[in-house]
């Protein structure tokens, strides 16, 4: 339906607004929540929850936001209760002005930067809990990962009330359950998947390749092009050994295969459809 006069007038307000900054970046989530009711219904909201350390995997999905939304938000928190071992919470990169001024660049819209303390009033008192999809693969080598992923993913879209979220094929375990759980709680959102984007040597693009050294990120690009070769799966693990790759698993379920490993203190993972 054509949006009304005060409708249109409330838009154009909204948009001064943002233009006018620029990127409007909130941190208080009150403050949020009334800008969230500014926003009239007929403006569309694309929204991207991200840890930061922002790269070109990112980046694809804030501009296929851009494309298919009036508006489009991101949010960079780096979520406390998805991490099962300390030292990596502790080491996970956090370059914040490099990462506004990505955004920036992009032409964001808004940057929600909430602190735990807001997410977490409750203090983690109440968790979502998947008990089938999330007990494999991650959610076997990774205890707990899941139910703080979820858990964060919903107070986020409760907050936001996007039209669409974007999430990477990188982590399609991690989407398919946060499809699934917008599914069984019959949110009103589109939960979009977008592809993987690689480095040149095939390696997917990964926060977590800032801490590759020199050496380990040769290690990763072997990896990586092991990993795509059409070979059946004990022959790759066998090679991924002979590299002293630590792997956590290398599996390949409804035609799509799976992988899990350590280079030095690095955990890395990709997937692809094998079919």
């Amino acid at each position: 339906m054509p949006m009304t006069l005060k409708q249109n007038a409330r838009v154009f307000r909204l948009r001064n607004i943002v233009l006018r900054n620029q990127m409007r970046i909130i941190h208080d989530l009150t403050e949020w929540r009334q800008f969230r009711n500014q926003i009239p219904a007929a403006q569309s909201l694309g929204f991207v929850p991200t840890m930061g350390a922002l790269h070109k995997g990112h980046l694809s999905l804030m501009e296929r936001s851009k494309a298919e939304n009036s508006l489009t938000i991101v949010s960079i928190f780096v979520n406390p209760t998805q991490f099962n071992r300390p030292d990596d919470l502790t080491h996970y990169p956090r370059p914040m002005d490099a990462d506004l001024a990505l955004l920036k660049k992009t032409g964001v819209d808004i940057c929600i930067l909430p602190d735990a303390d807001a997410i977490y009033n409750d203090n983690y008192r109440y968790q979502l809990i998947e008990n089938t999809l999330s007990q494999s693969m991650e959610g076997k080598h990774r205890p707990g990962h899941f139910t703080g992923v979820l858990t964060v993913v919903m107070k986020l879209l409760n907050l936001v009330k996007p039209t669409r979220v974007y999430f990477g094929e990188k982590d399609y375990q991690q989407f398919q359950l946060i499809h699934d759980m917008a599914d069984a709680f019959f949110m009103e959102v589109d939960v979009r998947a977008c592809p993987t984007i690689r480095e040149p040597s095939g390696l997917a693009c990964s926060s977590r390749n800032l801490r590759l050294t020199p050496k380990q990120r040769e290690l990763a690009d072997q990896f990586a092009k092991l990993f795509h070769q059409p070979l059946p799966l004990n022959e790759i693990l066998t090679q991924l050994k002979a590299l002293e790759i630590d792997v956590d698993y290398l599996e390949e379920h409804n035609g799509r295969r799976f992988a899990a490993v350590h280079i030095g203190d690095v955990r890395l993972i990709d997937n692809y459809a094998s079919l």
